[in-house]
């Protein structure tokens, strides 16, 4: 039997350990994060029940997961003839972006954002791998001005956004890209939940 190339050696055992430790972290999750996944749940549903919304802000790949969730949430997960949810990420106008970046500050493009759209009961959903971005982290204080209700989606040891936020979900991870991971897979859980249970 001939021997594997290293280079493909190498590859498999990459692709490898690259999927044991992402399953790792899942397993992990469901203990530190089960209990405020169904927090953030709850709060949703409150706010949708009572004619809210949901924001949401990040950047980089949390700006992607934003929208990825929002559209979870407008158009469907699962079922194909419920109602729209209302849900907007703040990360997508390039015009709003670059004249909030240009007039007011980087830091400031999604706090007012908030300041405009959120109202009294509506959540924030603030996605920070570290939770230490300045832009999200002031949108969070601005979205608690407002008394809405802040989720946090969260890495690490939750950085500052730990404490700014009401419910804090930190998946147990230092690697951004497995904290990335964990992201999406709680947004799915509590986007399929919050279908379930309102539309049956």
């Amino acid at each position: 039997m001939a021997h594997l190339p290293l280079t493909l050696v190498y590859r498999q055992k990459y692709i490898h350990d690259q999927l044991n430790d992402s399953a790792e972290t899942k397993k992990k999750m469901f203990e530190a994060c089960a209990g405020d996944i169904l927090k953030a749940v709850d709060a949703i549903i409150k706010a949708y029940n009572n004619k809210g919304k949901v924001l949401l802000c990040g950047n980089g790949g949390s700006a992607a997961d934003s929208q990825h969730i929002a559209t979870e949430l407008v158009i469907r997960m699962s079922k194909p003839d419920r109602r729209a949810l209302p849900a907007i990420a703040l990360t997508t106008d390039s015009s709003m972006l670059t004249a909030g970046g240009n007039d007011i500050g980087f830091e400031n493009i999604f706090s007012r954002q908030v300041e405009g759209l959120g109202n009294a009961g509506d959540v924030l959903i603030a996605i920070s791998t570290s939770g230490k971005s300045e832009n999200v982290n002031r949108a969070v204080t601005e979205a608690k001005k407002k008394g809405m209700t802040v989720i946090g989606f969260l890495g690490k040891d939750g950085g500052p956004a730990k404490n700014l936020v009401d419910i804090p979900i930190i998946i147990p991870s230092n690697d951004t890209q497995r904290i990335q991971e964990g992201h999406i897979t709680v947004a799915h859980i509590i986007c399929g939940i919050v279908e379930n249970e309102m539309f049956g």
